[in-house]
């Protein structure tokens, strides 16, 4: 997962990108400057730490138009270190794209910034991270969480049901929940062919922890363990073929 630090001198606009990226599962931190003068301060710091420190930087997504040392200048030094950070350029203007790429640029952004254009500027960096230095990631049948600042790996087979948060995901086991910075939307492709399947636009259900399928007045809910979670019509059809052709019936 990537270190990423977002550097633009107009706050709206940091906070703006800081929220696409924080989205963004492939991201474990991303953290923001507002000048090339802090960026610059930040990234020898954790240059000098070395790549295991807390505060190691991947990427750095730059703006180019700042107060004192432009987004270019600031990858001209970058460039001088033995192994800098990868640079992804996001600015309104279109004009500087060659320079950009003849200094090694990752990609070149342009504002507005679309979601679905940055996380393509995210995979490309992904990518080459990779090839830098693979980074251990959990078992297909695992899942990183985050609790108390230590990272924990949750077996898929423990979750009942995922909860949808924005952004975010609830993940419900028999001893609790865990938040992950992961969409719903991409749980359930992840997770389709380990038998979980979408019952509403909030929730995110393993088939084989279902204990109950309640109807009421046209109205269908499941029971899983204590929760009893409600099934939308567009899902109910499908749920209920579903766990009639798991018992057989």
């Amino acid at each position: 997962m990537l270190r990423v630090l977002a550097v633009d001198d107009e706050e709206p606009a940091l906070e703006e990108l800081l929220y696409l990226l924080r989205a963004d599962p492939r991201i474990r931190r991303a953290e923001g400057a507002t000048s090339a003068t802090e960026a610059l301060r930040g990234i020898g710091a954790a240059l000098d730490a070395g790549p295991d420190d807390a505060a190691a930087v991947d990427v750095v997504f730059l703006d180019i138009h700042m107060a004192g040392l432009s987004g270019l200048d600031v990858a001209r030094l970058l460039a001088g270190f033995a192994e800098p950070p990868l640079i992804v350029f996001v600015t309104a203007h279109e004009g500087f794209a060659v320079q950009a790429f003849d200094l090694k640029a990752v990609d070149y952004v342009l504002k507005p910034v679309r979601r679905e254009r940055l996380a393509e500027a995210v995979r490309r960096v992904a990518e080459l991270v990779g090839e830098r230095a693979p980074i251990a990631a959990p078992a297909a049948d695992q899942i990183a969480v985050e609790l108390g600042g230590v990272i924990r790996f949750v077996a898929v087979d423990d979750i009942a049901y995922a909860e949808a948060q924005g952004d975010y995901a609830r993940l419900h086991t028999g001893t609790g929940s865990h938040l992950v910075r992961i969409p719903l939307t991409t749980l359930e492709e992840r997770w389709r062919a380990r038998g979980f399947v979408r019952i509403h636009r909030r929730h995110l259900v393993a088939l084989a922890r279902i204990d109950e399928m309640r109807l009421d007045a046209g109205a269908m809910s499941v029971r899983v363990g204590d929760a009893e979670l409600a099934v939308s019509r567009r899902h109910a059809r499908a749920l209920r073929d579903l766990l009639m052709r798991q018992t057989g019936r």
